[in-house]
């Protein structure tokens, strides 16, 4: 664990004035799909990287075939010698262990679709301060003993692994080892610690500290360990984790996917096979919750950065949550936006991420003594059965409970399963809907870019998802009973967002409140689609006219994590779209961006920008 990817005590907050140098970029045209900067148009920016400098080493790859061609490439690959690692069935892929040589015949195989590289993923937690004190996660998410406890809801875990404890009794359903045993069923354990403390944000019963008790305390958890004691993993066992979760979706009665790690996002989405296994998973019915990244903030300079979402909170249909801080009070009219918290949009695609904001920061739950985290980081520790950790980590399996809650309350209301279950476009819209906006300590309201459509209300999704019949018509409204947008929560009433992010347009209106097509299993989030006549989009575009990025801008060499640098290298303009250079399409921009005429479409157009 590195303990500067999300500093606590990185809070300073920034000057809204910039620097007097204009840049003009005249346009900027990523298609969907394209690999930007990429020599060859099969590899990720990973891959070019590596061949660019001239290795020779092996390397470990997922390969995306054309439909139907899995079995003839990977015959031909070991043929050559190269080492089959794992098979994606689901995704018409392989990893392979491929030699130098082979990547170059890879690229110029007409049956081979991408090819990308095999990343390293990390958990995205960092340190809080330990000692003693209760938590008000539930109170702050408007929950009381009479809520919802998620009673029935599987909630998949995709970790480091669970330490079964009094707080998970009876509730670890199944534990997968995809480390030790390529997914193999084996006893619950965790070395590393990550998986515990979010299972406990999940799912803990508070027997073993009723302060700490998790947000959906009845949820059913099914483990599958992917990370190992450092909280390291591989691109391909998450991925087969994914698959596996989605394939015995039935079976082991999985409803949420809680994906609190990731990489660096190296190529579009639409070519990234660790966002296509996310985008199965929710095709099958299943929501899938992923943390943002912790890269919201340079750690050497302080400055904000934008662009710093990772993979797969690039996939379109996740749930992907940015953190907020509760200050320790039940009211949220004091809640801010973590500072670490990666904010959008996504590189290559521009998708406006994330999706929301969840309560994240300096967050006690479940550990053992035992594991790597206790052991090594005392500063964690609250007592022997608790450890405090913040992040976009503990942002998502808020999240994934506030996930399980709604969906118990709307199928209790429906009498499920006679009635369908509300679909995972369904559920992300409700979060977004009922959401509060944000505001900094002075009082500014974030950007959505920062924020998403504003901050998790569990109780307001609650009264929301009560109200929905499921068997409504496509197209008919489908509230049941009245809804008013509004939350009581530590005595304040608090007024919901009322909109949902959909792609770049901000969408305002009761579309909620409608059976929209929207919702159907078989659209991907923020598509193009025909909407009902109760939709009226936002006169603005996602960003607004006055983005506010820090008070100035530093490129980095690398897109996140990496030795920051001072220069902008640009590459040459080609027509339509620029030709970076072998930098500029690596980096997060750090710093102030203040600009009333940027254009965001199908396409990512820059108009004239001050930085």
């Amino acid at each position: 664990m590195n303990p500067n990817l999300a500093s606590p005590s990185s809070h300073r907050r920034l000057p809204a004035f910039i620097l007097p140098l204009v840049l003009t970029v005249a346009a900027l045209l990523l298609p969907v799909g394209a690999r930007a900067g990429s020599p060859n148009n099969k590899f990720d920016r990973a891959l070019d990287a590596l061949q660019q400098a001239g290795s020779t080493a092996p390397q470990s790859v997922i390969i995306r075939t054309t439909s139907g061609q899995r079995a003839a490439v990977r015959d031909r690959l070991k043929a050559r010698g190269d080492v089959i690692q794992s098979e994606h069935v689901s995704l018409d892929a392989l990893t392979v262990r491929v030699s130098a040589a082979a990547l170059d015949a890879l690229a110029a195989n007409p049956a081979v679709e991408s090819v990308s590289i095999n990343s390293p993923v990390k958990a995205f937690a960092a340190p809080g301060s330990g000692g003693t004190g209760t938590d008000v996660l539930r109170a702050t998410y408007g929950l009381t003993s009479t809520s919802p406890t998620g009673n029935g809801i599987g909630v998949a875990i995709i970790d480091s692994g669970i330490e079964p404890s009094s707080d998970f009794s009876g509730r670890i359903v199944a534990f997968y080892d995809f480390v030790k045993l390529g997914g193999g069923i084996a006893a619950a354990y965790d070395d590393y610690g990550h998986g515990t403390h979010v299972a406990g944000l999940i799912g803990s019963s508070g027997a073993l500290g009723s302060q700490y008790q998790g947000v959906a305390p009845g949820a059913r958890l099914i483990v599958m360990k992917v990370l190992d004691g450092t909280g390291s993993g591989r691109t391909s066992d998450v991925i087969n984790a994914i698959a596996f979760a989605t394939a015995k979706k039935q079976l082991l009665g999985i409803d949420v996917i809680n994906l609190s790690r990731g990489h660096p996002i190296y190529e579009s989405a639409a070519t990234d096979p660790l966002v296509q296994a996310v985008e199965a998973a929710a095709r099958a019915g299943i929501v899938v919750v992923t943390s943002a990244g912790n890269f919201g903030v340079n750690s050497t300079t302080d400055l904000p950065g934008y662009a710093g979402i990772t993979s797969p909170g690039n996939a379109p249909s996740a749930i992907t949550a940015g953190a907020f801080e509760d200050q320790g009070t039940v009211g949220r009219v004091d809640d801010i936006v973590a500072p670490y918290s990666s904010r959008g949009p996504t590189w290559y695609d521009a998708f406006a991420k994330p999706d929301i904001v969840a309560d994240g920061h300096h967050l006690v739950s479940d550990t053992s003594r035992t594991t790597n985290l206790y052991k090594n980081y005392s500063s964690l520790r609250v007592d022997a059965a608790h450890i405090r950790l913040s992040g976009t980590s503990m942002a998502a399996a808020t999240t994934s409970g506030a996930v399980a809650v709604l969906l118990e309350a709307n199928r209790t209301a429906n009498g499920y399963p006679a009635r369908p279950s509300l679909t995972p476009n369904a559920v992300k819209a409700i979060l977004q809907f009922t959401a509060f906006r944000m505001h900094d300590a002075s009082g500014v309201e974030y950007d959505s870019l920062t924020q998403g459509a504003g901050a998790i209300n569990a109780a307001g999704a609650i009264d929301l998802a009560t109200s929905i019949d499921t068997s409504a018509a496509v197209g008919s409204w489908w509230l049941t009973t009245g809804v008013t947008p509004s939350t009581m929560i530590d005595g304040q009433s608090l007024a919901w967002a009322q909109n949902i992010v959909w792609g770049t347009n901000i969408v305002w209106g009761t579309a909620v409140y409608t059976d929209e097509q929207a919702w159907a299993l078989n659209i991907v989030w923020g598509t193009n689609i025909v909407w009902g006549t109760n939709i009226v989009w936002g006169t603005n575009i996602v960003w607004g006219t006055n983005i506010v990025w820090g008070t100035n801008i530093v490129w980095g060499t690398g897109l996140i994590g990496q030795t920051d640098g001072t220069n902008i290298v640009w590459g040459t303009a080609s027509g339509d779209n620029i030709v970076w250079g072998t930098l500029a399409d690596d980096n997060i921009v750090w710093g102030t961006l203040a600009s009333d005429n940027i254009v965001w479409g199908t396409n990512i157009v820059w108009g004239t920008v001050i930085f």
